[in-house]
């Protein structure tokens, strides 16, 4: 997808993924389901998910992988399905 050029045809496009990244396969798998359905329609897709939740309304759930490992699940994404990626930025220690 080149966001350089609006798609004067198409005025939706897709951002979908799970709320957090919970692991790899996980991840995949998402990122694969989703492509195959934006594509079968038509409909330009960005895959999004967090490394980080740090909005949890308990300290005890869950939170995400670490930044290495979610950013290398992310990029793994970009390169083996060429979808463009999105994530949540919650400290400003995050944007190295």
């Amino acid at each position: 997808m080149d966001f350089n050029h609006p798609h004067t045809d198409r005025s939706f496009f897709l951002i979908a993924g799970p709320c957090v990244i919970e692991s790899r396969d996980h991840a995949h798998f998402l990122a694969s389901r989703l492509q195959d359905l934006a594509d079968s329609r038509g409909i330009p897709f960005l895959f999004k998910a967090s490394f980080d939740k740090a909005n949890r309304t308990s300290l005890d759930s869950y939170r995400g992988t670490s930044m290495e490992e979610g950013l290398d699940i992310l990029s793994e994404i970009r390169t083996r399905f060429g979808v463009p990626v999105l994530t949540d930025v919650h400290e400003s220690a995050q944007c190295p």
